[in-house]
């Protein structure tokens, strides 16, 4: 059989456009006169400590779904394997790295290629699979396919990784000036070759879609589907919406969960349907048009953003221990409290406290929580209920669609104090206050807790403090149909303060 196909395996790039790995695909078999054989293999144990959680897998079985039609479209068929149950008792159990050899060997691939990933299971699997291939004899290529710029790309003086944000970002826009290259266009078409009658056929160990069982067992995530567009076209949809709508005044309503302020792009990124490179050229382009600096300050602004997620990578490959463990080592002696009963009521929005139980029920029902929201709700469980980071961390991955083990390492252990350029611990967020400044008329805790719908604005944020004739006008029983805060802002906050300083006296060996 001649080896003149080449295979491309998807992963978090589920996109064609700007997909250099694809591109390359596409060209080695053209050169070879062969074709492009696209592959995704689901293989969750594969992911060390984080597989996919469940809010990500309604995602991306949504995502499969539009990429499997496109590459239709473009001449090929995406092929779909599931790497980790035993097919039967004469079949070893699969891996990624098994399933590549074997389609390279039955279908006749002579190159495989893909785009990195970053994450410590990931590149340590990647890493045999890469020099397994080639001591098999095939050509074996890798591209960045995720990021602005290579985590190694980015280096201090003296060659070390960053810690603080603001040099880090000022040394990467002077190398995005002269390095960044423009997005890639998607292939016109994948294959050189006309599908033959044998590519239609189903290899022996190629499963469905459905064969994964991606979508939940009890119906929940209906929310989910009704609230996003997955795939290609929805990531660009939703940036059209965001460049008419949103991006002149990102700067002023970044920071109101009421409205669509922000560009709700994060879930697109995190699965690769659109590419960070895109999205800065298209951004970039868009702010030329803009005639007031307002404007212009304001694409500048989301375009930090999007450094905030490049540094988040940036972090996790330099220092692959921080998803489990505070990259400030003596945050480990923290004296987090065990409380299961506390977990829960911040998990289910039952607090009391009305702006953390609307972002809580909204990250259920939606799989997304407005950015300021999260900042308020991840202070509140580490600093009100002082309950571990990872709890947190945990619960965001298995409910965020934008699930990202950069960014959901890098937040949390921002918003505990114990990570790189991270809030500082005494900087405890009122959650009264917030709700006050950033939902001033209660119109997204209204939303996300109807119980509080017909409070007036004054209370809708403290209703405790909301005299006997309001709540009953309101049909607000506190204890009853909603809770009573679980902690009392004032003494969480002491009690906060006075655990940040037993950690302190523990570094300097004090009693």
């Amino acid at each position: 059989m001649k080896h003149d196909s080449a295979i491309f395996w998807f992963r978090q790039d589920l996109r064609l456009s700007d997909n250099p790995g694809l591109i390359a695909a596409v060209n080695w078999a053209a050169e070879n006169q062969g074709k492009v054989i696209p592959v995704y293999i689901w293989a969750p144990d594969e992911e060390g400590m984080w597989p996919p959680g469940g809010a990500t897998k309604v995602w991306l079985s949504e995502s499969l779904k539009a990429l499997a039609k496109e590459i239709e479209k473009h001449g090929s068929r995406l092929r779909i394997f599931e790497a980790d149950p035993q097919i039967s008792e004469d079949k070893p159990k699969q891996s990624s790295l098994s399933i590549l050899a074997a389609v390279a060997e039955e279908l006749g691939a002579g190159a495989v290629f893909w785009n990195r990933r970053y994450e410590p299971a990931a590149i340590a699997r990647d890493k045999e699979i890469k020099s397994t291939l080639k001591a098999k004899g095939l050509t074996v290529e890798t591209f960045n396919g995720a990021l602005l710029l290579e985590p190694w790309q980015v280096a201090t003086k003296e060659g070390k990784p960053y810690q603080v944000f603001t040099p880090y970002w000022r040394t990467c826009l002077s190398q995005i000036q002269v390095e960044l290259e423009p997005p890639l266009e998607a292939p016109k078409t994948i294959s050189s070759k006309k599908l033959a009658a044998t590519d239609t056929e189903k290899l022996s160990f190629e499963c469905s879609l459905e064969d994964l069982h991606l979508l939940p067992h009890i119906k929940w995530e209906k929310g989910i589907t009704e609230a996003w567009m997955p795939g290609e076209k929805g990531a660009l949809k939703q940036l059209d919406k965001f460049l008419n709508d949103g991006l002149d005044d990102y700067s002023e309503m970044r920071n109101r969960p009421d409205i669509e302020g922000v560009s709700r792009m994060s879930p697109h990124l995190h699965f690769g349907e659109i590419s960070p490179r895109s999205l800065w050229f298209i951004i970039k382009e868009k702010a030329e048009h803009f005639k007031n600096e307002k404007s212009k300050a304001a694409a500048l602004s989301y375009l930090r953003e999007v450094g905030w997620r490049e540094f988040s990578h940036h972090l996790l490959y330099y220092f692959p221990q921080t998803p489990t463990e505070p990259l400030r080592g003596d945050f480990k002696l923290f004296p987090w409290e065990k409380n299961p009963e506390a977990l829960r009521a911040w998990q289910k929005g039952l607090t009391g406290y009305p702006i953390v139980d609307a972002g809580m029920r909204e990250l259920w029902h939606t799989g997304i929580m407005h950015n300021r929201v999260r900042m308020i709700v991840a202070s509140f469980l580490v600093k009100h209920l002082r309950l571990p980071w990872l709890a947190g961390a945990q619960w965001f991955w298995d409910t965020l669609v934008d699930a990202d083990l950069a960014q959901n390492t890098m937040g949390w252990q921002w918003s505990a104090g114990c990570g790189a350029d991270a809030a500082p611990y005494f900087r405890v967020f009122n959650p009264i206050l917030q709700g006050e400044k950033f939902d001033t008329d209660g119109a997204y805790v209204r939303k996300w807790v109807p119980e509080l719908a017909k409070m007036k604005s004054k209370y809708i944020h403290k209703p405790w403090e909301a005299p006997p004739l309001e709540l009953i006008a309101a049909g607000v029983t506190l204890g009853e149909n909603y809770p009573l805060p679980i902690v009392e802002h004032g003494e969480a906050r002491n009690l906060a303060l006075a655990a940040f300083q037993k950690l302190k006296e523990s570094r300097v060996g004090v009693s």
